[in-house]
C-alpha cells in the first residue's frame, strides 16, 4: 500500500509498522472528529444564547493535524481563529477549554487563552511567568496570542521567523533559551480571503527578501464570508500570482506548494518537504491549501446558505476533509464501518460532557455570588416591609437561568440606591461584599494593560546625565548616535532597522557610522514598509530579542497604527500577562515642513495605543536617556524625538548608555507664580522663548515639561504647580481636542484640579487641518511665540484688567 511510506510521528521519523501507522491515522481521525464535534456544539451552544459569538475550524482540521506532525519544541505560530484543531492536537486545547472561551470564563485556569477577554478561537501559549520572567520556549511550542484583524498576523510572523535567522548567524547572550542555532519554524496560517490584504503582501515580499524560516499555510475554503474567489484573487488562486516568487538556481525567493486539504497522504508529503526546506536553509514557504469547506459557515453570525449556491453546498458537503478521510480509512482497509461509528459517537459523548462541565464551571463562581446577594437581599425585604422596589430587583434575577457577574452587580447597585431611602438599615457588610466583588470583576476585567505598573516605575532609580567641568558641545544627534553605539556593545540583543538606518546613518544622522561598526544585521537598512518593520520588531521582542524599530517620520506611524493598536498595544492585556514583547518605537516629528513632515497626531496616538508608553523627549540627552531606562524593562514604547533638534547643541554627558530619563514624571523647566503652562517636544522651546518675553511686563510663567505622555505624571505634580498658581494653560501642536484634551483629561480625573482654577484652563493648539508647507504654514497653522503670548496674556486681563488692558 502506497500509505506505507516514511511517516512522520511527532518527534520521529522512521518507517513504521502497518499497526503502529493505523493506530497513528485513526488517532488522527479521532481528533478531527472531536473537534469537528466541538466546532458543531459550539455553534448550537451561541444559537442557543450561552455564547455570544462563535467562529471555529470546521473544515480545516485535517491539514491542521498533519502540519502538527512537524511543528517542533521551540518553533511558534502566528495564526488566526480556525485553527483549534492544531491546538488540540499539540495537546494545549481541550474540548472544555472551547466552551469555556465561548462562555468568556474569566478564569484563567479554565480559559487558558485569555482568561475570557478574547472570543473563542484566539490561541495563545504563556512566554513568561507570572513574574514576568521568560519561560523556556524550547521547552514548549508556542503560539503568539491571535488577533482578529484579518491579515494582522502577518507582520508579526515575519519577525518571529527573523529571530530564528538571527540565533543562527550572531553570538547573542542566552541564545540557549530561545533557539536552537535558529533551527525553528514560524508557522503562519491564514485565510484565502485575508490573502488580499497589503499586510499579507508586504509580509510575504519581506520575508522572501530576509529569506527566513517562515511557512505559510493557506487555508482556502474558496469564500472571504460571502465574497468568493473570483472577487477576492487575480485568477482566483493566490499560489497561482505569486508564482514569480518561486526560487531558481541563480534567485533567491520561496518554494510555493499546493496540496488539496481532504488529501492526508499528500498533505503528509507536502509538510515533510516544507519543514525541511525552511528549518534547515531557511527558504520561506507558501503552501497554498485548496479544496477545503466551510461546513457550519463562516461563523455563527449567519448561514452560508444565503450565499452559496445548492451546487457548491452539495459539493462541500461531498469533499468535507472529514468525510474523505473517512472514505480514505475505510478504502485502504485501516479500520470498518463499526470502529469508526464507534469512535464518532464516543467523541461526540466526550464533547457533550465536555460542554456540561464547563457550563457549570462557568455558572458556579455566579451562582455563588447571586446567593450572597439574596441572603442580603432577605434582610433588607425584612427591614423594609418587603418594599416593593426590591421586590421588583429580586425577581427578574431569581428568574434567570443563565447568569453572568454583571446580572448580579447591577442588581446589587439599583439595591444600594434603594436602600438609601432608609439610614437606619446598616449596609456595611453589603456594601463591603459588592465593592469587593467590584474589585474582583475589574482585576478580571482591566487588568495587565502595561507591562510594567505606575508602582514599579517608581523603584527604577533616576542617573542623571554627568558633566565635566568644561563638557564638550555638540549637535543633539551626536549624543543619541554615541549613546546607541554604548548600548550596542552592551546589549548583545539589542538590533535597531528602520528605513535608511544602516547605510546612511538614518535621515538625521543619529546612528551614523554604527552600521560599519556594528554589521549589516545589527543596524539594518528595510524596505519602505512601515508595518512589517513594526512586525519585525514584534516577532524578535516575543523571542527574546530587544529590537528598536525606526519609522521614519511621526506621520508615517499611521502606515503601522493597525498593528501598533490591535497587535503590539493589546498583546500582554489581551494574553492576561502571559505574553511580553517590549518592542522600542524609534521615530521623530513635531515642527518641520509639510503636511506629511510636520504632523502631531499625539490625540490619535495616546488613544489608540493604551498599553505601551508614548514618551515625548524635547531633547536628544532626554531621548537617549529613555532609551536607556527602556532596555532595562520589558515595556514596549513609542519615543518620538523632536525632528527641529538634531542639529541644537546639547552638552555631552560622560555617562552615556547609563543616565536615564524617569518615564511618568514631568520636569519644571521654569518656576512662576501666574499661570502653569504644560507642554512637551518641539513646543517646549517656543513656551520657553515666550515665558522670557512676558517676564518683561511682569508675567511670570510655571513651565512645565510632561516627558512623557503615556505614563501620565504618576506622582501629581501638575497639581502642586496649580494649587500654586490657580491658572492652567497647555500648549499642543496637535490639532484641538488632540492630546490638549487627553492631558487635561488627565489633570481634571486624576488630579482634581478643578477646584483650584480661578479661571477655565486655556488650550493653546494647532490648527484643525495638517501644516501648511514652509515658515508662514508653520506660523499660521501652529502656536507660534505670539499665539502663546497674547493668550497669556488674555488670561491675566481676566484676573487684572487694570493692570493688563485689553489688547
Amino acid at each position: 500500500m502506497d500509505f506505507l511510506m516514511k511517516f512522520q510521528t511527532l518527534d520521529y521519523k522512521a518507517e513504521i509498522s502497518f499497526k503502529d501507522f493505523t493506530a497513528q491515522v485513526l488517532h488522527d481521525y479521532k481528533l478531527i472528529v472531536t473537534s469537528r464535534e466541538c466546532s458543531v456544539l459550539g455553534r448550537r451552544e451561541v444559537l442557543t444564547g450561552k455564547g455570544k459569538f462563535g467562529i471555529f475550524g470546521d473544515g480545516k482540521e485535517l491539514p491542521q493535524v498533519v502540519l502538527n506532525k512537524f511543528f517542533k519544541n521551540g518553533d511558534f505560530r502566528s495564526g488566526y481563529y480556525r485553527d483549534q484543531t492544531l491546538m488540540m492536537a499539540q495537546g494545549l486545547l481541550t474540548p472544555k477549554q472551547i466552551f469555556a472561551a465561548l462562555y468568556a470564563h474569566m478564569d484563567i485556569e479554565k480559559e487558558p487563552m485569555s482568561g475570557g477577554r478574547q472570543m473563542g478561537g484566539h490561541f495563545a501559549t504563556p512566554t513568561v511567568n507570572p513574574n514576568g520572567e521568560w519561560l523556556p520556549l524550547m521547552e514548549q511550542k508556542n503560539h503568539s496570542a491571535d488577533v482578529s484583524p484579518t491579515g494582522s498576523q502577518m507582520p508579526r510572523l515575519l519577525g518571529l521567523a527573523q529571530a530564528s535567522k538571527i540565533y543562527r548567524n550572531h553570538e547573542v547572550a542566552n541564545a540557549e533559551r530561545f533557539s536552537n542555532k535558529g533551527n525553528e519554524i514560524a508557522w503562519g496560517t491564514i485565510g484565502n480571503a485575508s490573502t488580499s490584504e497589503g499586510m499579507f503582501f508586504e509580509a510575504i515580499n519581506a520575508a522572501g527578501v530576509l529569506q527566513v524560516p517562515m511557512v505559510m499555510s493557506v487555508w482556502d475554503d474558496n469564500y472571504g464570508i460571502s465574497v468568493s474567489n473570483k472577487d477576492q484573487t487575480t485568477k482566483e488562486n493566490i499560489s497561482s500570482i505569486l508564482q514569480g516568487l518561486q526560487r531558481t538556481e541563480s534567485d533567491k525567493g520561496y518554494e510555493i506548494f499546493t496540496v488539496k486539504g481532504w488529501d492526508y497522504t499528500a498533505l503528509l508529503n507536502t509538510y515533510e518537504k516544507a519543514e525541511k526546506i525552511a528549518r534547515e536553509e531557511h527558504v520561506p514557504i507558501l503552501i497554498h491549501v485548496t479544496e477545503l469547506t466551510q461546513p457550519l459557515g463562516h461563523s455563527t453570525s449567519g448561514s452560508h446558505e444565503r450565499y452559496k449556491s445548492k451546487t457548491r453546498l452539495e459539493w462541500e458537503k461531498e469533499n468535507d476533509c472529514n468525510l474523505k478521510m473517512r472514505e480514505w480509512i475505510l478504502s485502504n482497509g485501516i479500520a470498518t464501518e463499526s470502529v469508526l461509528n464507534d469512535m464518532e459517537q464516543e467523541a461526540k459523548k466526550e464533547v457533550r460532557q465536555a460542554r456540561r462541565t464547563a457550563w457549570s464551571e462557568f455558572q458556579e463562581p455566579i451562582e455563588k455570588e447571586r446567593k450572597i446577594f439574596f441572603d442580603f437581599h432577605r434582610q433588607f425585604l425584612a427591614a423594609t416591609h418587603n418594599d416593593i422596589s426590591l421586590q421588583l430587583v429580586e425577581k427578574p434575577l431569581a428568574a434567570l437561568e443563565e447568569l453572568s457577574f454583571f446580572d448580579v452587580v447591577s442588581a446589587a447597585r439599583k439595591t444600594k440606591m434603594i436602600l438609601n431611602r432608609y439610614p437606619e438599615i446598616n449596609t456595611d457588610s453589603f456594601l463591603n461584599w459588592l465593592n469587593t466583588l467590584n474589585q474582583k470583576m475589574e482585576q478580571k476585567v482591566s487588568s495587565k494593560l502595561y507591562t510594567v505598573s505606575e508602582a514599579q516605575l517608581k523603584t527604577y532609580d533616576t542617573v542623571l546625565p554627568v558633566y565635566g567641568d568644561t563638557p564638550n558641545t555638540v549637535d543633539g544627534r551626536v549624543i543619541l548616535r554615541d549613546n546607541f553605539e554604548i548600548l550596542l556593545k552592551e546589549y548583545s540583543t539589542l538590533y535597531i532597522f528602520g528605513e535608511d538606518c544602516g547605510a546612511i546613518g538614518d535621515v538625521n544622522q543619529g546612528l551614523e557610522g554604527l552600521q560599519q561598526k556594528f554589521g549589516q544585521h545589527r543596524v539594518a537598512d528595510t524596505g519602505i514598509r512601515e508595518t512589517t518593520i513594526i512586525g519585525q520588531g514584534i516577532g524578535l521582542a516575543m523571542r527574546g530579542l530587544r529590537p528598536i524599530a525606526e519609522i521614519q517620520y511621526l506621520d508615517y506611524l499611521l502606515y503601522s497604527l493597525q498593528i501598533l493598536s490591535d497587535d503590539l498595544a493589546t498583546l500582554h492585556y489581551r494574553s492576561l500577562g502571559q505574553q511580553i514583547a517590549p518592542l522600542i518605537v524609534r521615530t521623530r516629528g513635531h515642527r518641520l515642513e509639510g503636511i506629511w513632515h510636520s504632523g502631531s497626531p499625539m490625540g490619535s496616538i495616546v488613544n489608540l495605543l493604551r498599553g505601551m508608553f508614548v514618551l515625548v523627549p524635547r531633547n536628544m540627552t532626554q531621548a537617549a536617556g529613555f532609551y536607556n531606562v527602556l532596555l532595562q524593562m520589558n515595556q514596549p514604547a513609542v519615543v518620538v524625538e523632536s525632528l527641529n533638534g538634531y542639529r541644537i547643541k546639547e552638552n555631552m554627558p560622560e555617562n552615556l548608555g547609563a543616565f536615564t530619563t524617569p518615564i511618568g514624571k514631568i520636569e519644571v523647566l521654569q518656576e512662576g507664580t501666574d499661570i502653569t503652562v504644560i507642554s512637551y517636544g518641539s513646543t517646549l522651546r517656543i513656551v520657553e522663548a515666550t515665558a522670557k518675553r512676558l517676564q518683561q511686563i511682569n508675567i511670570s510663567l510655571e513651565v512645565i515639561d510632561l516627558q512623557s505622555l503615556i505614563p501620565f505624571d504618576i506622582d501629581h505634580e501638575i497639581s502642586k504647580s496649580i494649587l500654586k498658581t490657580n491658572r492652567l494653560m497647555i500648549v499642543d501642536e496637535d490639532v484641538p481636542g488632540g492630546a490638549s484634551a487627553y492631558i487635561l483629561q488627565q489633570l481634571m480625573e486624576h488630579q482634581n484640579i478643578f477646584p483650584w482654577l480661578d479661571s477655565e484652563p486655556k488650550l493653546v493648539t494647532a490648527k484643525s487641518h495638517r501644516p501648511a508647507y514652509g515658515s508662514d504654514g508653520d506660523y499660521f497653522s501652529k502656536p507660534s511665540e505670539d499665539d502663546i503670548f497674547e493668550a497669556v496674556y488674555a488670561m491675566m486681563h481676566e484676573t487684572s484688567p487694570d493692570t493688563f488692558p485689553l489688547l
